[in-house]
């Protein structure tokens, strides 16, 4: 049986991640959750599954969460401090990380150091800190498995012996590596409202246009990640992390339907590629059920029913955050953590209207051109970064922070 704590339980990720622990029947034990001011829902969580303590990172929110625990005899760990506690709890083998953006830093590195694996949903993490995440997990000698759709893809694409991935490897002599075996990754994209809409002036697109995402409905940061192609540029460094490849080694193909989740081509040419219904239960079960797979009633993929597989190159001369991704993974260091600090700002003033949809990567260029990279050493210097390229992001954009 697993012990599970589930960081950010009452988002998508999490409610998804509970629904598939309750599927597995007893195979997976909830023993901590987390939200930043969910309380209600956190704790009704709580009940069902009959979980003793939970972190609620909004200072206000844990204090008033505690008077409704008490009857419970559940006990509020409170604030940031409270969540990286809940990280570490003795008590949990495994961590999943669905906390929004770089708020997921901390727990994680306090998963790791406990001696706990994580499961990864907050790509930030590994976008902003992924040398720093990466060598604690080296010298805690645990695992950190993928529950973005596309790294699940090519985490069991890679689940042969003689290649085995950096983000589970426990020796460190470089035998069976990824990339003396690996040719090319391939990430697959939806291409959000404009890929395949070529006669799109940037200059001109309006947020409810760029909102308008042909196949999901998600978060609105995420969902003009996605016009931009930003998403499968945090996408790629998070795949540069997690399989200790080269970024010239990981590319990035549109594909419409979502089928076909990610892709691996071998040194022998050979390409293995991950299908199934566009369902977010796939790669949550299969971080907490590996290596095993589980017979669960779970949506199958009827080929012949969805008929065609579409495959584009993206237009990296359109979409110009796909190059800036590449330019900040091969300067390394502080660079991706300013990268996903700007977009954040960048989006926003988009949002409100004060900066052109094109001004979204615009304003991320100028920013990684004033900024001095330095060694990711340490939290408080992924931090210092991220706090000085939202200080330029926003006397850029004339938004407020």
């Amino acid at each position: 049986m697993r012990s599970l704590v589930i960081l950010g339980s009452t988002g998508s990720i999490g409610e998804n991640a509970l629904k598939v622990a309750e599927s597995l029947h007893g195979k997976v034990r909830i023993v901590g959750l987390s939200t930043r001011t969910k309380i209600t829902r956190v704790l009704d969580q709580a009940i069902q599954f009959g979980v003793g303590v939970v972190a609620v990172a909004d200072l206000a929110a844990a204090r008033e969460a505690e008077a409704l625990a008490r009857p419970h005899g559940i006990a509020v760990w409170p604030g940031p401090e409270g969540v990286a506690a809940l990280a570490a709890l003795a008590e949990a083998d495994t961590v999943l990380c669905a906390v929004v953006g770089l708020a997921g830093l901390q727990p994680v590195l306090a998963a790791l150091d406990a001696g706990h694996d994580v499961a990864l949903a907050t790509k930030e993490v590994l976008v902003a800190a992924g040398e720093l995440v990466m060598r604690r997990r080296e010298a805690a000698k645990v695992r950190l498995l993928p529950v973005d759709s596309e790294h699940s893809a090519m985490f069991q694409c890679l689940q042969a012996p003689s290649c085995q991935a950096a983000c589970v490897r426990d020796d460190t002599s470089g035998t069976g590596r990824a990339e003396d075996r690996v040719s090319r990754l391939l990430l697959t994209a939806s291409g959000g409202p404009f890929a395949l809409r070529p006669e799109v002036d940037f200059e001109r697109v309006t947020p409810a246009e760029a909102l308008a995402h042909p196949r999901w409905v998600m978060g609105r940061k995420v969902t003009i990640d996605s016009a931009t192609m930003m998403n499968k540029g945090l996408e790629l460094l998070e795949a540069h992390w997690l399989f200790n490849l080269p970024v010239r080694k990981i590319g990035v193909v549109i594909h419409p339907e979502s089928i076909v989740h990610s892709m691996v081509t071998f040194a022998d040419g050979s390409t293995l590629a991950q299908l199934s219904v566009p369902d977010m239960r796939f790669p949550i079960q299969y971080a907490l059920t590996w290596p095993e797979r589980c017979e669960v009633q779970m949506p199958q993929l009827d080929l012949p029913q969805q008929g065609s597989l579409t495959f584009f190159e993206p237009d990296e001369t359109r979409f110009h955050c796909l190059r800036l991704i590449r330019e900040a993974a091969e300067a390394g260091g502080t660079l991706p953590a300013v990268v996903n600090a700007v977009d954040e700002v960048a989006v926003e003033a988009f949002l409100a209207g004060l900066i052109p949809f094109a001004g979204v990567w615009r304003t991320v260029e100028r920013v990684m051109e004033a900024h001095t990279v330095r060694p990711c050493l340490d939290f408080g210097t992924v931090f210092e970064a991220d706090a000085w390229a939202r200080g330029q992001a926003y006397a850029l954009t004339g938004l407020k922070g």
